[in-house]
């Protein structure tokens, strides 16, 4: 064995042993502690150098399979890169997070050596087989590194030069790696620090072309400290929906901002955060940058950082006419800030629902099975929304499927797909069905309990098994489920019935969250402002306000038809009033037609109270009775009464002006 070999070979046991101390800094050290982690957790020996591992044409296509979006992003990064490094003897190689090379491109002249040296498709660079390496290092350090020469573990590899950089997926999971390797170089390591800097550049490029594929339906806030370069190579990303509230950030928004709310590193720290929140931007300027005017420095809402930015936004692709829908409408006061996460949004200070959010957001992240469970329209579809909005899994595909809508001939192939020649009139290619498509995402089966007995039985094995069979296909494909299943029905009186299988109810109901029906909601006035301005905006009725006396019929009215009803009839009311406010006269008759009597409460002791007090008891507003007795305890004094309510002093004011009560000097 050449000298060479064998001094690396001392070298790398001498430091795997201990009998050479590990540098605690310097490059070196970096790849010191790899050889030790490569003797003592991966059980490799130095004195045995092995050949390149190079997995099979199958097993590679399944690692491909994996990751077919972004293959294709990747590639033309690759390309590109490789027109600048190919006169300079580089490839370059894209491996996924097993280490396993899905991408090559190289001189066809040298294809023989570079197979032979692992630099080829297919290859095994995960440092449990081929010990310190550029792929196998960086996957576990997750920063850019150049392994170069004798840096290497295996003495099979010490001609190698590599340099790899982290490729990351819009939710912050790391996809893989990009690695730009040459058979032989210089042997100044100061050589390879072009290509580091290039790897690093080409990286964050193919990055950020797969964050705008993955959001290209969303509007992107783009964030550089170049003016004249925002437009084309931002380094932070933001994606935001209609409300200004974020729904993704790529690798830089995420390291710069990791620190600043909930202390992690992933993308899950920023969704759900109003860009308002974050950086000292006002809708105004969101708004100017939406229709393509330029735009002041902003700047990050928290000191430590000192940071400025140049903004840029993209408008959502394929959404012709998408229009931002902030700033808000003008509409009655309100006196409290809305939530800012997308669980939070859904209630205002009902008890019953804040207690659902609270187990909403420990559960949606957890694994566990969410069964949800209401009356047709009280919200089933907008509460599932919310907790993918809220989740890991918030940038891939929500995919809504109503089992009660589809007809039964229907649904099978719409769940499960189809190959091409399945069905005559089919589409020719074949079709993904919904399961296939929320890969990774979430599913969300509404009126489950609609589904056919049939079904239910595939849908168990799909669950079960975490593979789809589409409809005339030989080989099932795995999917990654996470399921969220609603039903108006009671579930367990169909199992009763023999409607629905009692193994998939408790497949879909690790935990059930209960929808209150809006009669039973206490915060039907933070409901009503909320959807008031919803609608409001989707007609851009900027001037839209609503009257004292039509919100009191608003909350007056039961609403038999929940959420559902409630949006239709202020849909009307605004499509009949237009700019000017809202008034009865506008409203529903079914609104109008009930609506009880406005209650006026005098001083403690004044006998016009008690009949009146009376009859509204009797009408069963229990909680009109409390705050009225709170009130009349503390004298009046709204502070004291909202701290013995356990609410704020918003909340008071506003239920006293639902339930028309009056303090006794105001008479």
């Amino acid at each position: 064995m050449p000298d060479a070999l064998t001094r690396h070979i001392d070298n790398v046991i001498a430091v795997g042993t201990g009998a050479l101390a590990v540098r605690a800094a310097g490059p070196e050290s970096l790849f010191h502690k790899s050889w030790a982690r490569c003797m003592s957790q991966h059980g490799l020996d130095p004195t045995r150098p092995t050949p390149a591992r190079i997995l099979p044409s199958a097993a590679v296509r399944e690692h491909r399979q994996r990751m077919e979006g972004f293959l294709r992003v990747a590639r033309a990064g690759m390309e590109d890169m490789y027109r600048r490094v190919a006169d300079l003897g580089y490839m370059l190689l894209l491996t996924d997070a097993d280490g396993i090379a899905v991408d090559y491109i190289g001189n066809p002249a040298t294809e023989p050596q570079l197979k032979r040296a692992g630099l080829y498709i297919g290859a095994d660079w995960n440092e449990a087989h081929a010990g310190t390496c550029g792929v196998g290092t960086c996957l576990i350090e997750r920063t850019t590194i150049t392994c170069h020469r004798e840096e290497h573990f295996d003495a099979t590899h010490i001609s190698l030069t590599c340099t790899s950089s982290p490729l990351y997926a819009p939710d912050g999971e790391l996809l893989g790696v990009l690695d730009v390797s040459a058979l032989k170089s210089a042997e100044a390591r100061d050589s390879q620090h072009l290509v580091w800097h290039l790897t690093t550049m080409y990286a964050q490029m193919i990055e950020d072309a797969n964050f705008l594929r993955a959001f290209d339906h969303h509007w992107i806030l783009r964030l550089g400290r170049a003016r004249g370069l925002v437009d084309v190579s931002g380094e932070l990303m933001l994606a935001f929906d209609e409300e200004g509230v974020i729904v993704g950030a790529n690798t830089g928004a995420r390291r710069q901002f990791w620190q600043t709310l909930r202390g992690d590193r992933d993308a899950a720290g920023l969704i759900g955060t109003p860009l308002t929140e974050l950086l000292d931007i006002s809708p105004n300027v969101l708004w100017s940058l939406a229709r393509g005017h330029g735009a002041p420095e902003v700047a990050t809402r928290f000191p430590h950082h000192g940071q400025r930015f140049f903004p840029s936004v993209i408008p959502p692709r394929g959404r012709a006419g998408s229009v931002l829908r902030m700033p808000p409408p003008r509409l009655p006061s309100v006196e409290e800030a809305p939530p800012r996460g997308p669980l939070e949004r859904l209630a205002g200070d009902d008890a019953t629902m804040q207690q659902l959010i609270s187990h909403a957001r420990r559960l949606v992240d957890s694994g566990v099975a969410l069964l949800i469970q209401g009356e047709t329209g009280a919200g089933k579809e907008v509460l599932a929304k919310a907790l993918h909005a809220h989740s890991r899994r918030a940038c891939k595909p929500f995919v809504a499927v109503n089992c009660a809508s589809i007809p039964e001939s229907l649904i099978e192939s719409e769940l499960f797909g189809y190959t091409p020649g399945t069905f005559t009139g089919g589409r020719s290619k074949g079709m993904k069905g919904l399961i296939a498509q929320s890969d990774g995402g979430t599913l969300f089966l509404d009126e489950i309990g609609d589904m056919p007995l049939q079904l239910q039985t595939r849908l168990l094995r799909v669950l079960s098994e975490s593979e789809v069979l589409p409809l005339g296909a030989d080989k099932p494909v795995p999917v990654q489920l996470h399921v969220i299943a609603a039903s108006h029905r009671d579930l367990r009186q169909a199992i009763a019935q023999g409607a629905f299988r009692e193994d998939l109810y408790y497949r879909l109901s690790g935990a059930v969250l209960r929808l209150p029906p809006l009669r039973e909601r206490r915060d039907l006035d933070y409901l009503v402002r909320m959807l008031f301005a919803e609608e409001a905006r989707q007609l851009r009725l900027e001037r839209a306000s609503l009257s004292d006396e039509a919100l009191r019929l608003l909350l007056a009215h039961r609403w038999p038809g929940n959420a559902r009803e409630l949006r239709n009839a202020l849909r009307y009311a605004l499509a009949l009033a237009g700019e000017s406010p809202v008034t009865p006269a506008e409203l529903p008759e079914e609104v109008t037609e009930a609506a009880p009597p406005v209650h006026t409460f005098a001083a403690v002791g004044t006998p016009a109270v008690v009949p009146a007090l009376e009859a509204w008891a009797d009408a069963g507003a229990e909680e009109a009775q409390q705050l009225l007795q709170a009130l009349r305890r503390h004298k009046w004094a709204i502070s004291a009464a909202a701290r013995e309510l356990g609410v704020c002093r918003a909340t008071v004011y506003r239920q006293m002006k639902r339930h028309g009560i009056t303090p006794p000097h105001r008479l």
